[in-house]
């Protein structure tokens, strides 16, 4: 943002500024656009937030008008009485609205502006959205979360709230895409994998998976994806087992989570840290390995399972353990 002084400020809003609006992707990007062609131009300019969504931001609360001549409306429809009370507000303000949708003409909303640049029902041909011109963006890891809240069986060495709820909160901090994700298969259901290869595609296209199951572990290095995992039992169990035999070196036990990891700090794009706490020095330690030499690592874990001097799995005696039943019979 750059910081304006003096009477000739401009205020950059749009629905990411209002309490009850919402900031969507598309939203933000182009306001990224808008704020590239005010910082080409050399133009000063503020931009509020909703404190829903930036709770650090500049605010509504925070704005005098009396410091701002000029106010931009970003993308969206321009309607309702949040927009109208824009123009109250402003009212001696020169008031444009940039990259929207004009739903009713003659909306107090839309009239209340000096300018509209319409993006679409202004009664001219449809615009570009701002967004596809947006300033491209850095890439950031692709997250599936692999997380069960059942095994009752293991009775009072089950954490698995507390590990879900530590993991969570640690990755809310993370800068990256988070996709949750469940291994039970549901052909009815259309948010649910149908096949164990529809899984396993997604899988295969991430750059991590964090998991406290089992399956989440092995199907994650079956289609070469690093996984940082946790396992969810005090003292371990079949997930802390199932990472031996893979050989995979990742896993944090669920005592460390479970202490609270704390978030992972800083601001998306900003500098993280494991908040001080056991756990989260833990996931730290591991989530840079698991995005750097880890992927090289459960590439070859995942190529060894299909090689043919794979580590033998239980399936390996099974015909002789059903000769030696029907013999025994």
């Amino acid at each position: 943002m750059s910081m304006a002084h003096g009477r000739d400020r401009i205020l950059v809003t749009g629905w990411f500024s209002l309490l009850h609006g919402e900031a969507t992707a598309g939203d933000v990007l182009a306001l990224a656009r808008v704020e590239e062609v005010l910082r080409g131009a050399g133009l000063a300019y503020d931009v509020v937030w909703s404190p829903g969504f930036r709770a650090d931001g500049t605010h509504f609360a925070d704005v005098d008008p009396a410091a701002y001549s000029r106010l931009l409306f970003v993308c969206g429809p321009v309607h309702g009485p949040q927009v109208e009370e824009l123009h109250r507000r402003f009212a001696h303000c020169v008031r444009i609205a940039v990259g929207v949708s004009v739903v009713d003409p003659a909306s107090p909303a839309v009239t209340g502006f000096d300018r509209v640049l319409a993006r679409d029902g202004a009664g001219a041909g449809p615009g570009l959205d701002l967004a596809a011109r947006a300033p491209r963006l850095p890439g950031v890891p692709v997250v599936g979360v692999v997380l069960t809240h059942g095994q009752h069986e293991y009775g009072g060495r089950r954490r698995h709230a507390e590990v879900a709820a530590g993991l969570t909160r640690w990755l809310a901090g993370k800068d990256c895409a988070r996709l949750e994700l469940e291994t039970r298969l549901d052909a009815r259901d259309w948010r649910l994998c149908g096949t164990p290869a529809q899984l396993e595609s997604v899988l295969a296209r991430l750059d991590l998976v964090v998991t406290d199951r089992l399956h989440g572990l092995v199907l994650a290095l079956r289609a070469g994806t690093p996984a940082l995992v946790v396992d969810p039992v005090t003292g371990g169990a079949k997930v802390t087992a199932q990472a031996r035999a893979c050989g995979w070196p990742a896993l944090v036990a669920a005592e460390a989570v479970a202490r609270d990891p704390g978030p992972a700090g800083g601001e998306p794009g900003g500098r993280e840290s494991g908040g001080g706490e056991p756990g989260g020095g833990e996931l730290e330690r591991w989530w840079r390995w698991c995005l750097g030499e880890g992927r090289d690592a459960a590439a070859r874990i995942g190529a060894g399972f299909r090689a043919a001097d794979a580590v033998a799995d239980a399936a390996d005696g099974l015909v002789a353990a059903l000769g030696a039943v029907r013999g025994a019979g």
